[in-house]
């Protein structure tokens, strides 16, 4: 077989074929297994606007649901940070798929928004703890910047289908088919978890020089403050994308297949991510697109019209595909250890968990949305201003190397 698909055998728990370590399934097999401990993001406009419409609650209180769930896979995460590099981290994730199938059966029993929040919260803790093993593997690849683009690849595709089709199921089913996808998802990880390599800590080949010389405190903060602050702006409009479109009069149905259609568009820039790499650097790439990313955010004070609403979650869409790789991909360069990854995740959830948050908070009892898109854009601002350093740095260390070794 070619690349990709070349299996290995290996003795271990798991006895059985492994894919190779940097090839395309264990890519693809990698990207399922992150992604069952956030795939809950992917469709949170869907949870958000399925609690509202199948349970009743207020748009604050579903709001509180989702960033419940966000808090506590950032807790999950953070504990990942310590445990994951010490832990047999494919025994850690079969533990954690096993109680988040759990947790979601006991989600799906649930007529009321109130339990709701308590058990999304212990979901995330379990949750965020696969997103740091799954950092902290990834981190262990050869390129973890197209690693997370394949990352992006599955969530994007996967979170396109879930949007299309979940608020029309939520509204004949009930709630209860939120948390049933999420256990089906769950499923098929587990079934591809025997076939992963072990992934050893191994040295970076570009940045190892930095890496070498310790982590550099400064520029890994400002790298994972950046992170934080993308998923922050980004999540506080995306969990209230529909409420936002059906307020400006658009029709359910419409948006539904509005953000399907820009969660498939956008898995171009996460395909854009896995072909091409570290190829040019991280500077250009990012001041690139947050500048387009603040362009797309604009549209949306203009969601009134259909053209425009749908134009704004195909530009958000592509950028945060594209630009999340590198974030993570920039943290992840720091150690080779898989550390900083899981570090990378748990500001990732925190941003994840903040944005919904804030966004509720200022959104309250109301109807007006206009608010969080200031606050999104700010945010957005302020990565680009803290990725500066940690993307130089990287940059110069990569370009040294590349001299000495020509």
């Amino acid at each position: 077989m070619s690349d990709g698909a070349t299996l290995m055998a290996q003795p271990s728990l798991f006895a059985g074929p492994r894919a190779n370590p940097d090839g395309f399934w264990a890519a693809i097999m990698l990207a399922f297994l992150t992604t069952a401990g956030l795939f809950y993001v992917n469709i949170m406009p869907a949870i958000v606007s399925g609690l509202v419409d199948g349970m009743g609650a207020s748009p604050d209180r579903a709001g509180y649901v989702g960033a419940a769930n966000m808090y506590g896979s950032a807790v999950g995460a953070l504990a990942a940070v310590f445990a994951a590099s010490r832990l047999p981290w494919r025994k850690a994730a079969f533990v954690a798929l096993i109680l988040m199938i759990g947790i979601d059966g006991l989600s799906a029993l649930q007529t009321s928004v109130t339990p709701l929040i308590a058990i999304r919260a212990c979901h995330g803790l379990v949750g965020g703890f696969l997103i740091g093993v799954g950092f902290t593997v990834i981190a262990r690849t050869a390129s973890p910047d197209r690693s997370f683009g394949m990352l992006l690849v599955v969530q994007y595709g996967l979170g396109g289908l879930g949007l299309r089709f979940l608020p029309g199921l939520v509204q004949s089913g009930g709630t209860a088919v939120l948390f049933q996808t999420l256990i089906a998802f769950s499923l098929v990880t587990l079934v591809m978890l025997p076939f992963l390599a072990p992934y050893p800590p191994r040295a970076k080949p570009i940045e190892g020089e930095v890496a070498a010389r310790g982590v550099p405190k400064l520029p890994a903060f400002l790298a994972l403050l950046a992170v934080f602050l993308f998923q922050g702006g980004n999540m506080a409009v995306m969990a209230y994308v529909i409420e936002l479109g059906r307020g400006k009069g658009l029709e359910l149905g419409w948006i539904s297949d509005a953000l399907s259609e820009a969660n498939w568009i956008a898995i171009l820039g996460a395909v854009a991510v896995y072909a091409v790499g570290a190829r040019f650097g991280r500077m250009r790439p990012l001041m690139v697109g947050l500048g387009v990313t603040l362009v797309g955010m604009g549209l949306f004070y203009w969601s009134d019209i259909a053209a425009f609403f749908y134009a704004a979650n195909v530009v958000t869409g592509l950028t945060w595909a594209f630009l999340i790789p590198y974030l993570l991909g920039q943290c992840a360069a720091f150690d080779a250890h898989g550390q900083m990854a899981a570090l990378s995740g748990f500001f990732s959830k925190m941003g994840l968990a903040s944005g919904p948050m804030i966004a509720a908070l200022v959104v309250g009892g109301s109807a007006h949305y206009e608010p969080i898109l200031h606050l999104a854009i700010a945010a957005l601002i302020l990565c680009a201003a803290a990725a500066i350093l940690p993307a130089r740095l990287l940059d110069r260390a990569a370009a040294s190397r590349q001299g000495t070794e020509s």
